[in-house]
């Protein structure tokens, strides 16, 4: 979402002030530091940034310098109290407001802070984006109103919103047109996803998904973050209708402990995400499923862990993106007792690490002699003589072949597992993927087209 965020930045002040992305930092007319609080000392790396940055707005005192993002949607105005050198203070949903806030703070000399949450204004002022690749992303909605525990978003991003469908289907329309074969769909709960038509009728997620994999040009769906609260039987079946839809879903779980799960305020069970997973491999039997992990929330017992490492082995995750447990300022978790020691939390996490990436290990090594079709999207990033492309379950494979390849879709034999990469062999390009158009009878049954 932050990576999307930062390129809306971009879209907006090249098309109200002519600025252009640089990396060198003595040339740059304003600097801009997108932040996000979900991670341990998200300030204290915010301001260790700024006070680096301090030297050159006292060599260069007309230099604009923005924090936006979470941080600066949390301490507000707090941060000038610590960097009073800043010009421009901005939250996430009030990015496309950065051309006047430039302005404003050129023509008094004085910072300018907008940290509230307009909702849908934000996507009626920003600008069409400009992309440069075959891969984009498209946020179809923002905000969350889970209110979990340990959580921050719902305080720095506010509550959830839906995007309009039409809005939503025209920018991937418009993405297509550029060039564009695949699109990653973003939302803090995107699977919540419930989008107004012209006609007033609400289309939930896996009608949205529907509708994307008819799009003329658009020949691979993947999106971010899904809740598995929000997993519906029509999103379930999705994955046996749409083959635009990739076999990869990333599912946070948090935790495999009942307990700990309702003191998260989840709203789920750990049976019933065992039973959404075997669902999901019923439709899709080769679907690979990652998650987020939280180790030693307030709480946190021996037995809370083993039973983590339980549904661990039950799923058997693909991938994971696991941290300690860490309060975050105003979430109702931070009033509870941080009472795991930081030793224990620290070996729970290297174990569930461990675990994991045997299992993804595993995954890999059996893809060694398989045929897989992927999209390549850039050189090698160790060999920019190779090329790069990404599996339908989110591994890269590096490989010799023709820059003419460069946007295609390809078919390469897998040849090799390495930690974090697979090398494969040339095989030849593979057609696009025509339009596709469900069973008669489909639980997407799909209302009339957009006028």
């Amino acid at each position: 979402m932050n990576e999307y965020d930062s390129m809306r930045m971009i879209d907006t002040l090249r098309e109200s002030h002519r600025l252009e992305i640089t990396a060198d930092l003595a040339a740059a007319d304003v600097l801009i530091l997108n932040t996000c609080s979900v991670r341990e000392k998200a300030q204290d790396k915010v301001f260790s940034q700024l006070g680096r940055w301090r030297e050159l707005k006292e060599q260069r005192p007309e230099l604009i310098i923005g924090v936006g993002g979470c941080v600066a949607s949390q301490e507000g105005r707090q941060i000038l109290e610590r960097a009073p050198y800043v010009d421009i203070i901005f939250g996430p949903q009030t990015l496309h407001r950065l051309p006047a806030l430039i302005d404003e703070t050129i023509r008094t000399r004085q910072p300018s802070v907008s940290i509230d949450f307009p909702e849908i204004e934000k996507f009626d002022n920003l600008p069409p984006p400009q992309i440069d690749n075959v891969s984009a992303y498209v946020s179809v909605m923002e905000g969350c109103s889970k209110y979990c525990t340990f959580c921050v978003v719902p305080y720095t991003r506010g509550e959830e919103f839906s995007r309009p469908f039409d809005d939503v289907v025209e920018e991937i329309v418009n993405l297509s047109e550029q060039g564009v074969r695949e699109v990653t769909l973003l939302g803090q709960n995107v699977n919540g996803y419930r989008g107004r038509m012209h006609n007033g009728r609400i289309v939930d997620f896996a009608l949205l998904l529907l509708y994307v994999s008819e799009i003329d040009g658009i020949d691979r769906i993947r999106y971010t973050t899904s809740h598995p609260f929000e997993f519906n039987d029509s999103l379930i079946e999705a994955y046996a209708e749409l083959p635009k839809l990739v076999s990869h879903v990333h599912l946070p779980v948090q935790s495999g402990s009942d307990r700990i799960l309702g003191a998260m305020k989840r709203q789920y069970t750990a049976a019933q995400y065992i039973l959404l997973a075997k669902r999901l491999r019923e439709k899709r039997p080769n679907i690979s499923i990652s998650s987020d992990f939280i180790v030693g929330f307030p709480g946190e017992t021996d037995e809370d862990f083993a039973a983590t490492m339980q549904l661990i082995e039950q799923v058997r995750f693909d991938q994971s993106f696991s941290f300690l447990y860490s309060a975050r300022p105003g979430t109702p978790a931070s009033t509870l007792s941080d009472d795991v020691p930081q030793q224990i939390k620290q070996r729970r996490l290297a174990l569930l690490q461990a675990r994991i990436n045997e299992l993804g290990r595993d995954i890999s090594n059996r893809m060694i002699g398989t045929e897989q079709r992927i999209l390549v999207d850039r050189p090698a990033k160790k060999n920019p003589s190779q090329l790069s492309g990404r599996t339908e379950n989110n591994r890269v494979v590096n490989f010799d072949g023709p820059r003419g390849l460069m946007g295609r879709f390809v078919d390469v034999e897998i040849t090799m597992a390495l930690p974090n990469s697979l090398r494969g062999r040339y095989l030849g390009c593979e057609s696009t993927v025509s339009n596709y158009l469900p069973p008669q009878k489909s639980i997407l049954a799909k209302p009339s087209p957009i006028s």
